[in-house]
């Protein structure tokens, strides 16, 4: 039986250029609060920014059948996703107006398999350490009853926008 699935979303470019001119905390906190478009992947992937503040961001995720590998289970390619992007954002959070980061490594731990019955699960990014020129961010991905399913560790670069 075929499935489908139809994703929307909004325009990336006024979200990507309101990121700009904005402190990152600040930033991160108008896509929460729904003023600011969230980035187009989350609707692909159907996982959303949900919580943060200072060097700590958290996305939310329901795993569904469209996530899953050849086996029956969600694919690793996803948990990645999910945890380089908490990582990400914790770090982004911490960023004044001006600065920028992108990911310069990801290193993945997966320690329990995830699939639609698991339920909605969260990935908890936090700021370990932050210099001028890197940051190193850590990100775990939690179930509802908070056991660790997947683990990383992310050493971002942060860099000037103008």
């Amino acid at each position: 039986m075929k499935r489908s699935r139809t994703v929307e979303w909004e325009d990336a470019s006024a979200t990507a250029k309101a990121a700009g001119t904005m402190a990152g905390l600040d930033f991160l906190r108008e896509i929460v609060a729904g003023r600011l478009a969230p980035a187009p992947l989350g609707s692909l992937m159907g996982f959303a920014l949900e919580e943060v503040e200072d060097g700590r961001a958290v996305f939310g995720f329901e795993p569904a059948e469209e996530h899953y590998n050849p086996i029956g289970s969600v694919h690793g390619g996803v948990y990645a996703t999910l945890l380089d992007s908490a990582a990400g954002c914790a770090v982004h959070s911490t960023l004044p107006r001006g600065m920028a980061y992108t990911s310069l490594d990801l290193s993945t731990r997966f320690l329990r398999p995830i699939t639609a019955d698991t339920g909605k699960v969260r990935a908890i990014g936090t700021v370990m350490s932050r210099g001028r020129r890197t940051a190193l961010a850590e990100a775990g991905l939690y179930d509802s009853s908070d056991r660790l399913l997947g683990h990383a560790t992310s050493t971002c670069m942060l860099f000037p926008t103008d």
